[in-house]
């Protein structure tokens, strides 16, 4: 994906960040709201404030763009694990490290995140297996990264540390899953969410961990 779409978003990449930004958002927002095969690139280029002509001087068609926006959206994910301790070796402090820097992102881009939203519930054929070849290497990577370095010794004797993360990771899939379902904008999402994750953390530390572990 990145080797098409590099070369097709140079003079993208060449823009004033304000302009980048003004056509970034408007993309998602079409996208978000009307789905891939119903996006409007006139919408687009009449909320990005551009002429439809300059919108394909950048991305030479909607599939490009949409390419590039999941592009975009997957840098944004790298920032949060570029931010957060990898030597920690604890894994509900790593967890935890996750979850705030995570809060703090979708704060500040909210968008971001409801274009990735989106995605779950993407099917147009033109970008279909795109996205699930995706979905799954941003899945794959993120879990990686937070099972990095991890001092396995905390757990309890005769818990099986592969069966714990397959029941961590079933419980913060599950939990993300009901969250997402409750809200229609990451613009909702808020402290009370990840305080509510904390409290299930918090059961499945002290049933892995030995006694008086922290």
């Amino acid at each position: 994906m990145k080797g098409g779409s590099i070369s097709i978003s140079t003079k993208f990449k060449n823009l004033k960040i304000e302009k980048q930004a003004r056509i970034i958002n408007a993309a998602m927002k079409e996208f978000v709201n009307s789905g891939y095969d119903k996006a409007s690139t006139n919408e687009i280029v009449k909320e990005a404030q551009i002429s439809k002509g300059s919108l394909f001087n950048y991305f030479k068609n909607k599939k490009d763009l949409y390419l590039f926006l999941i592009e975009y959206s997957m840098n944004i994910i790298e920032e949060i694990y570029e931010k957060i301790d990898m030597k920690e070796r604890d894994l509900f402090k790593k967890i935890h490290q996750v979850g705030m820097v995570k809060l703090n992102i979708q704060k500040k881009s909210p968008l971001v995140f409801d274009f990735l939203k989106s995605l779950g519930n993407e099917n147009g054929p033109e970008v279909k297996f795109d996205i699930d070849r995706i979905k799954g290497s941003i899945m794959d990577d993120g879990l990686k990264k937070i099972y990095q370095n991890i001092d396995w010794s905390k757990f309890r004797e005769g818990v099986d540390p592969e069966k714990a993360v397959h029941i961590l990771n079933w419980t913060m899939v599950g939990f993300a899953e009901l969250q997402m379902a409750k809200i229609d904008s990451f613009d909702q999402v808020g402290l009370e969410i990840f305080n509510e994750w904390n409290s299930y953390s918090e059961i499945l530390r002290r049933c892995f961990y030995k006694d008086g572990e922290e």
